[in-house]
């Protein structure tokens, strides 16, 4: 038999071709990473936090379109519309009942941009590993040793 099985040409027939990384697109909304230049989680799209950093990543990247997770509720889907609307950036609402995924928009090309980071740090995240590197004191190092 060519180098093809059965199993394979059955599985290609129920489910369609597999693409490559699919792990990787079902987790970007459908994209690769390397294609991402601004990823927001869930939860920065509800609370509005990632805003002025999409912003800045859409005036930035005029081409680039916007992919939105489908099962975030639309009310919170407001400003990322908006501003997509105001740069002129297309954006698509990606609902996919097999997969769940913590990412809740995506900036996106269709070629590789390879941007680094990808991802915004949370303010409080921010806050807190500036606190644990500013608490150096003795009675910190002693509590840390007993926790």
């Amino acid at each position: 038999m060519s180098s093809k099985e059965v199993n394979d040409y059955l599985t290609e027939g129920m489910y369609g071709t597999r693409l490559p990384k699919e792990e990787e697109r079902k987790k970007y909304l459908g994209t690769l990473r390397e294609r991402i230049v601004l990823a927001l989680t869930v939860g920065q799209v509800m609370s509005d936090k990632g805003i002025n950093k999409l912003e800045e990543a859409m005036k930035a990247n005029k081409g680039a379109k916007l992919l939105i997770n489908g099962h975030v509720s639309t009310r919170f889907m407001t400003e990322e519309k908006a501003l997509a609307n105001k740069y002129n950036i297309p954006y698509t609402i990606i609902t996919d009942e097999t997969n769940e995924t913590d990412i809740g928009a995506v900036l996106t090309f269709d070629y590789a941009v390879d941007k680094k980071d990808i991802f915004i740090k949370d303010t409080q995240e921010e806050d807190e590993s500036n606190k644990v590197e500013k608490n150096n004191s003795l009675f910190s190092k002693v509590k840390n040793l007993f926790k």
